[in-house]
């Protein structure tokens, strides 16, 4: 009894798909930046990915896996095969060429591109964006992206030297956030910033020297507005012409003897914190709203 995904092949290999099939060969080369770039297609692997990806419509190409796994998460492959997207049985070989990891789950989506130009994100009118400047270590770009997603960011933008977003470690990093929130390139940081004050959201950018306190910026009821936060890299921090151009350049306080914290963990302490403010701020203006209708 055949399983509803098969039979859906494109080559004409009868068996599962080896490391020189064409299709494992053409994918294969989308773990380049240039292939990614020149096809907008990009590799996401493991389950979670996949599920998240498969949620996306139109978003998943088609879909790799060994027998195995094609069995253990039999309701993805099923999903994908009701989407129209071809799924093929690879073998172990194959799907080891497919991943970057030591332990590979067994399935690998090939999927779209995700961009969303700076001027639809914005339109969306998201009240929390991150903005990653110079960032180019796909760990910490990833994880800042998953953070920001599990914040309620509506976009993170990838600006200027940035880390491609559909790096397999960047990708493999957000925990399927990648396809949650709306994902911007832009080219021109300093552009990127002056479209979102344009937009009316109050850009902050971090830096271990600014000169605002993010606890003061709380306790005065700052952080409860439309806000895009700006991060640059670990090891040279953000320009000074994009900390001249944010509203405000905000240091994250350090009550111990802990030097400084790392891009990750920073990023999280502030995109929570306005998250928290944003969502205390909605809550006393529906309270508000009720006691003027009673």
């Amino acid at each position: 009894m055949h399983s509803p995904w098969q039979g859906r092949r494109l080559d004409a290999d009868p068996g599962p798909f080896t490391p020189r099939t064409p299709r494992i060969v053409a994918a294969r080369r989308l773990q380049r930046r240039r292939d990614r770039d020149q096809t907008g297609r990009f590799l996401a692997e493991g389950p979670q990915a996949v599920r998240e990806a498969l949620a996306r419509a139109g978003t998943v190409v088609e879909l790799f896996g060994t027998p195995a796994a094609l069995d253990r998460y039999a309701d993805l492959a099923a999903a994908a095969a009701r989407a129209d997207v071809p799924v093929s049985e690879v073998t172990d070989a194959a799907l080891a060429a497919l991943t970057e990891t030591v332990a590979p789950q067994g399935l690998v989506a090939v999927c779209r591109h995700l961009d969303v130009p700076l001027e639809q994100a914005v339109a969306r009118g998201p009240r929390l964006v991150a903005v990653l400047a110079g960032i180019r270590d796909p760990g910490n770009a990833g994880t800042v992206l998953r953070t920001a997603d599990a914040a309620g960011a509506g976009a993170v933008v990838f600006a200027g030297e940035a880390v491609d977003p559909y790096n397999g470690k960047c990708v493999r990093a957000s925990a399927g956030s990648l396809f949650h929130v709306d994902v911007v390139r832009a080219a021109d940081p300093l552009a990127a910033v002056e479209a979102l004050r344009t937009a009316g959201l109050t850009v902050f950018a971090t830096t271990g020297y600014g000169d605002s306190d993010l606890d003061d910026l709380a306790d005065a009821g700052r952080l409860a507005v439309p806000t895009a936060w700006l991060f640059g890299s670990e090891a040279h921090g953000l320009p000074e012409e994009l900390t001249g151009a944010a509203d405000a350049r905000v240091r994250v306080p350090l009550h111990g003897r802990a030097e400084s914290l790392n891009l990750a963990a920073a990023a999280a302490v502030c995109l929570y914190s306005s998250a928290r403010a944003l969502r205390a701020s909605r809550g006393t203006r529906e309270n508000a709203g009720e006691s003027a209708s009673s």
